[in-house]
């Protein structure tokens, strides 16, 4: 079986066939596409490689079980996510460990002060991510798109059919429709 895809392959792609066929196959390869930056956002959070190698098979698994169960519309945004979950809970794991394992509150401090860090950037993308379900359809979608998915004005306006105009102005107010929303939340 050939299992190689073209590069221009859109994830989108690659999640209708697996939606249409039930076959995992377009998951794996799927998921190899972005193995890589799976590993460097678990070694970002957990600091050990093979902790970041387990963990990025424990979110493999995720992901096809998930995905069999409901249907994602932006993969990348919603497999940071899973992975940022599955380190977080790791270190929540790790952090009830070394409390009993380490007595010295130099240490604990510090691992207390980056789980707070992190779970204040988790409120935050949270936050985020239902306040950009509030964004009217077109901030959204021009939003996310630009931010999420790194398109410049000219695809976006080729790909939407709105103009340059239209999309420089529903970016810059969806933005700070976005900015307005989240300072609600976490307030």
């Amino acid at each position: 079986m050939d299992t190689s895809i073209p590069d221009h392959t859109d994830d989108n792609e690659l999640l209708t066939s697996f939606y249409n066929s039930k076959d995992n196959k377009w998951l794996g390869l799927l998921l190899q596409r972005y193995t890589l930056l799976l590993l460097g956002v678990c070694m970002k959070y957990l600091k050990n490689e093979e902790e970041a190698k387990d963990a990025v098979q424990q979110i493999f698994l995720k992901v096809i079980t998930e995905l069999h169960k409901y249907k994602v519309d932006y993969f990348k945004s919603w497999l940071y996510m899973v992975a940022r979950n599955q380190c977080l809970m790791r270190l929540r794991d790790r952090q009830g460990k070394t409390a009993r394992e380490l007595t010295e509150s130099h240490f604990l401090q510090e691992e207390e002060s980056h789980i707070a860090e992190l779970a204040a950037k988790d409120t935050l993308l949270a936050a985020m991510e239902t306040s950009m379900e509030e964004l009217n359809g077109e901030q959204k979608t021009c939003v996310t798109l630009f931010y999420l998915e790194k398109k410049s004005y000219q695809d976006i306006s080729q790909q939407t059919g709105y103009s340059l105009l239209q999309v420089k102005s529903h970016i810059q107010n969806g933005k700070r429709n976005l900015k307005m929303l989240v300072e609600k939340k976490i307030k």
